[in-house]
């Protein structure tokens, strides 16, 4: 009895350590991807993100019809929008908030090799804790470490585009009407800084939009590397 209870015993673990074995090589293996892969494997999910989801901001009503980058007014300028609604002026209203998003579709279309040319330039610290943080955990550092850089090279580019599509115009008009009414406080907004701002902040959010798309469905891992890497957080 004791003899078969120990044979039973030894087919058991034989059994258990052979399907143990295949769970183990179903995983992914990670001591054969090294940090520099893994950051390749981060540079390209941003990559995708521009030329998927940075590209749809270029197309008209990129930014005005979607609700996760449409630029409104600034709380100085709803007051103006306001006013004007009230005295009749609402299609200009309407205008002055389509063509700050004009500007910035216009300005996203012109400065997405500055964006391309970032994610080339940058240097993850520890890839492989960032691939393994938040669903935007490497749109994030992407901001974090070029935000700065890429304000100062997409401003004069914001600043074309609102004379490109006569935003600066229209703007000019809407404020000069308004300062002239009686008993106002004057506003002298920085519709560039704003803009600008608010154009950064939808590039940044597009972008997170595609990596969250490639941590959490594996048919958007359209690359070998990408397969590989994004593996390891599955």
């Amino acid at each position: 009895m004791k003899h078969k209870i120990i044979a039973l015993s030894a087919v058991f673990l034989l059994f258990s350590c052979n399907e143990l074995q295949q769970v183990v090589n179903q995983l992914p293996q990670s001591s054969t991807i090294g940090n520099a892969q893994i950051a390749s494997g981060l540079r390209e999910a941003l990559d995708l993100g521009i030329e998927k989801q940075v590209q749809k901001l270029t197309q008209e009503d990129g930014f005005f019809k979607n609700d996760l980058v449409k630029i409104v007014l600034p709380e100085d300028l709803q007051k103006v929008d306001n006013t004007l609604r009230k005295m009749g002026l609402s299609s200009l209203a309407d205008e002055g908030l389509k063509v700050l998003n004009r500007a910035a579709e216009d300005a996203v279309k012109e400065a997405t090799p500055i964006f391309v040319d970032a994610v080339k330039g940058i240097t993850f610290s520890d890839a492989k804790q960032i691939l393994l943080g938040s669903d935007d955990a490497a749109t994030n550092y992407l901001k974090s470490t070029t935000e700065t850089q890429l304000y100062t090279s997409f401003s004069p580019v914001i600043k074309n585009s609102f004379s490109k599509v006569g935003a600066d115009q229209v703007w000019s008009n809407l404020i000069t009407k308004y300062n002239n009414i009686p008993f106002v406080t004057p506003v002298n907004p920085d519709l560039t800084d704003y803009v600008t701002g608010e154009a950064l902040k939808g590039v940044y959010t597009m972008i997170a939009v595609e990596e969250q798309e490639i941590r959490t469905k594996s048919a958007s891992r359209t690359t070998a590397l990408l397969q590989k890497v994004f593996a390891l957080q599955d």
